[in-house]
């Protein structure tokens, strides 16, 4: 029975090994891919220009990725999956509003300045999934992903300033992603103030979301 129960489990694992490597593939080309990506845009980048900016082939690039929009949502969606859990780490520890506040607002400015083309990326896909229906569900995905941050932001700010949310989780989305994303297009523009701005803006719009302004 034990030999039974081991030829059925060997194929298994086998499949999750050879599923684990595949993955860790697509990971190491999305990261070789970001930069091109990133400076670019969507419109002006293939696959065969993001092969001639790293080490791997357009025929690797092209196995372990269908086309462009697969490489792009798969490379966007693992670096915003990293700025959530950066976010979430601040929920995690902050023990004051305050405090909260200011390392949330911290935070955003500081992936302004040090992320700022990955950002222009991510506007750039969720614009195009205004006309092209193959962007949608991913870019649905992403939003929705960073919806549920914002909520939880302003969930534990509220519990520790002991003052519930005024408005809904879209609407609070809205307005931090509205100020988030005006700050990029200053930022990119060349203002020295936008990192500035945007952390007292965050800052202020936490109070005003909880009603505590």
């Amino acid at each position: 029975m034990q030999h039974v129960t081991e030829a059925v489990e060997r194929p298994a694992r086998v499949s999750r090994r050879r599923a684990d490597k595949v993955e860790e593939r697509r990971r190491e080309l999305a990261d070789a891919a970001l930069l091109t990506l990133s400076e670019l845009g969507y419109a002006r980048t293939s696959l065969r220009e993001i092969a001639q900016n790293s080490e791997f082939s357009h025929g690797v690039l092209h196995y372990y990725f269908r086309d462009k929009v697969d490489l792009i949502t798969y490379c966007v969606r693992r670096y915003k999956a990293v700025c959530v859990q950066r976010y979430d780490d601040v929920v995690a520890t902050a023990t004051t509003a305050p405090a909260l506040a200011d390392e949330f607002a911290a935070a955003m400015a500081a992936t302004l300045v040090a992320d700022g083309l990955m950002h222009r990326l991510w506007y750039d896909l969720r614009s195009q999934s205004l006309f092209e229906a193959s962007f949608r569900d991913d870019v649905a995905a992403i939003d929705a992903s960073l919806e549920r941050m914002i909520e939880r932001i302003v969930a534990r700010y509220a519990q520790l300033s002991g003052r519930p949310p005024v408005c809904g989780t879209g609407a609070a989305y809205a307005m931090f992603d509205g100020l988030f994303q005006q700050a990029l297009w200053r930022h990119l523009a060349g203002d020295p103030q936008a990192p500035g701005t945007l952390r007292a803006d965050v800052v202020q719009m936490l109070a005003v979301v909880t009603g505590t302004a």
